[in-house]
């Protein structure tokens, strides 16, 4: 079946700092939290951010609908410990949407993050989506914030942001963790009620439960296709009991996506930099372990990575394209994968992550205009003739 009418197309960039790291880095338990800071060359850190926003901005002059950072701290996976500042320098040198997905809410002061995003909303004329993640283990190691209440704090910080855009104030918020007398935020949101919001996870039961609560979008990360789709179909379901509709750009499917000139080349060229990623980027070590996230049992499973306790903690090219949405070829075996996978998702949002690892310059745009030139037109044409077809059956 074809993509879904008005499906949009975004791309994500999670900006590593995957140059200039030692000769010995895989001596190192852990790529986050205490990786020693030393290894951060400044002068390389702008090259890369220069390179970075450059690869998204191309991809809004090609096209895309809109573009997606996120946040992570203490570590090289990502140059992104305020995305607002990247959402805000994207904002002039972009025509499409900017996802920020985003800042655990219950790490940040509520009021500062409801009012910067309502600025950025304001700046960007409504052009501003924003996700909620409940953060990493790492995370907390990295904000001394006790992860035991890490879910109780989100909810609560969802809640004052919540009223912030929507209720005229000044208005009282009396809570356990935040209290306000005077919330009153200056701007308010361009968008209103407010900008569509997303919660994103791994799966975990109670963020789903509170996106159905909520009415908010969800979106899985690092974990498999068919967990993802169970995730989702529980979202709906448990959204209809609280009286909401989820819609189906409310359930976005990430891709890992890499265009190549022939599907062995493709998959030989990308496998590299997915390796990278996931035994050296995601290395989190003991900092994966914290109250609340993983048993120990789930812990010993994964390693000290990210990669799913199926794996063993273990690079399995062959199980990561199996499970994941994960794929490499020619437009056509792309767009094709693509399409399938948006069909069983029933979503109408795709977002391709455009870089991985320590993907070059080259592959990267190569992959963005492979994207923006063949893949997201062939998609697009099918859905037309799907319609055409539909209207002379009609007549």
């Amino acid at each position: 079946m074809p993509i879904l009418p008005n499906t949009k197309f975004l791309a994500w960039h999670f900006m590593p700092y995957s140059e200039g790291l030692p000769e010995n880095v895989d001596d190192y338990e852990s790529l986050w939290v205490d990786f020693p800071n030393k290894f951060f060359d400044p002068k390389k850190g702008h090259a890369l951010y220069e390179r970075y926003l450059q690869e998204l901005v191309l991809c809004d002059k090609l096209g895309f609908d809109g573009v997606a950072v996120n946040e992570h701290h203490n570590t090289a996976y990502s140059l992104m410990p305020v995305p607002s500042v990247l959402a805000a320098a994207l904002i002039p040198q972009t025509k499409g949407s900017i996802c920020v997905m985003g800042t655990p809410s219950g790490l940040e002061h509520p009021h500062r993050l409801a009012e910067a995003y309502a600025m950025l909303d304001v700046m960007s004329g409504g052009r501003m989506e924003f996700a909620f993640p409940l953060g990493t283990p790492m995370e907390y190691w990295a904000s001394n914030v006790n992860p035991v209440t890490a879910r109780e704090r989100q909810r609560e910080a969802l809640e004052v942001i919540m009223k912030a855009w929507t209720q005229d104030g000044p208005i009282r918020h009396n809570g356990r963790f935040y209290n306000y007398r005077y919330l009153n935020i200056w701007p308010r949101p361009y968008q209103q009620p407010h900008p569509p919001l997303y919660l994103v996870g791994s799966g975990s039961p109670g963020t789903i439960e509170l996106a159905a609560e909520l009415g908010f979008g969800y979106s899985s990360t690092f974990s498999p296709i068919a967990s993802q789709l169970a995730a989702q179909k529980t979202l709906k379901e448990r959204a209809a009991h609280y009286g909401h509709k989820i819609q189906p750009h409310q359930v976005p499917i990430v891709c890992m996506v890499y265009i190549g000139d022939d599907d062995e080349t493709a998959l030989a060229e990308m496998e590299p930099h997915v390796r990278f990623f996931f035994t050296v980027l995601t290395k989190a070590g003991r900092y994966l372990d914290a109250p609340g996230y993983l048993s120990m049992d789930e812990f010993r499973k994964r390693n000290g990575r990210m990669l799913p306790a199926s794996h063993g903690g273990a690079f399995d090219w062959s199980a990561i394209r199996e499970q994941f949405r994960v794929v490499a070829g020619t437009p056509k075996t792309v767009a094709d994968m693509i399409e399938k996978w948006a069909e069983e998702a029933e979503t109408s949002r795709i977002i391709f992550q455009i870089h991985r690892g320590n993907m070059p310059h080259w592959k990267v745009v190569r992959t963005i205009t492979g994207l923006a030139n063949e893949v997201i037109p062939m998609l697009k044409e099918r859905r037309r003739l799907a319609d055409e077809k539909i209207q002379v059956a009609a007549e």
